[in-house]
């Protein structure tokens, strides 16, 4: 199937295999473009900008070697990254093909990328953040609906999608509510131009991560991912484990409350952020009891671990 999407990146299939924090890696993105489709990294996967450049230069490499796909990076761009300017830079001295922006305003992003050639895409949930970005002159949107993993939007897929497809004239790409070709195909129908899938990607024998939290993925479905608050201070979807349900949904309420202060916000949620990474990071890379596992509903589709070119095919057909 052809969108702007593909003619965009030159795909063979309106694919993007979603940003997820420590588990996409250089391996899992170049799988994928042997498979003709996108694959993104956070640049927060890397510990420093020095590891962050050296995975574009490998990903250059695998690239011309394929011959097909594209790769991109993810930029938290809110004050929560204070890496943010340095990983940009460093991102557009290296190249890739695209960036997709979460969490702030896109403008310095979008201009930077711009002038070397990259495409930016931006995560958006509703129509008011969407023609923002537009009128800065994102590429495209990612319409992060309610059944999204992570951090979700509040509306449904085929509203998010109809919405912005009749008040912005960028491509909407979904994210959110993909397991299957079937639903795939049915965010096509709604109007995507692609769609952006994470969770199915979780349970891949390329991802980095513990067999543990590959295996839960299998073992959990959709009834099984809540919100919490613990993670970043906004609501982000993870698998209900024994432990989750022991420290609660909710942030601690001292937090609550200083989050109340105009001048302690941003250093409070500065400091929820970089406690629930720390505690994402230790779930995701070592066995321990503390099991914070990021997931999305589509996981009610995971039966077993698989290479990511079958999960391609079975989205793609």
């Amino acid at each position: 199937m052809r969108t702007r999407l593909t003619d965009m990146l030159h795909l063979e299939h309106p694919l993007i295999m979603a940003p997820m924090f420590l588990v996409s890696n250089v391996a899992m993105v170049a799988e994928g473009m042997r498979c003709g489709v996108a694959g993104c990294i956070p640049a927060l996967n890397y510990r420093t900008v020095e590891d962050l450049r050296t995975s574009a230069r490998e990903l250059k490499l695998a690239k011309a070697a394929i011959g097909k796909g594209s790769f991109g990076y993810n930029l938290i761009v809110n004050k929560s990254n204070p890496k943010a300017m340095a990983q940009l830079a460093a991102l557009c001295e290296e190249g890739c093909d695209f960036i997709i922006t979460s969490l702030g305003s896109p403008e310095a992003t979008i201009k930077a990328a711009h002038a070397v050639g990259i495409k930016v895409f931006c995560d958006v949930t509703d129509l008011r953040f969407a023609q923002k970005v537009e009128a800065l002159g994102a590429d495209a949107v990612i319409a992060v609906n309610n059944e999204a993993g992570g951090h979700r939007g509040d509306l449904s897929p085929k509203d998010l999608i109809e919405l912005l497809r009749k008040h912005c004239t960028i491509p909407v790409i979904s994210a959110g509510g993909v397991g299957t070709k079937a639903e795939m195909d049915q965010m096509l129908a709604y109007g995507a131009e692609g769609v952006s899938v994470g969770s199915p990607f979780i349970a891949s024998e390329e991802a980095p991560i513990t067999d543990d939290y590959k295996q839960a993925c299998v073992e959990y479905g959709a009834k099984d991912i809540v919100l919490t608050e613990r993670i970043s201070g906004t609501p982000c979807t993870v698998i209900n484990t024994p432990y989750v349900q022991k420290v609660g949904l909710r942030s601690p309420w001292i937090e609550r409350m200083l989050n109340k202060n105009k001048r302690l916000k941003k250093w409070v949620k500065m400091f929820r952020f970089y406690i629930g990474m720390k505690a994402t990071e230790v779930a995701a890379q070592q066995v321990t009891y503390k099991t914070v596992w990021v997931a999305g509903p589509s996981i009610a589709h995971t039966k077993a671990v698989e290479p990511v070119r079958e999960i391609v095919r079975s989205l793609v057909g």
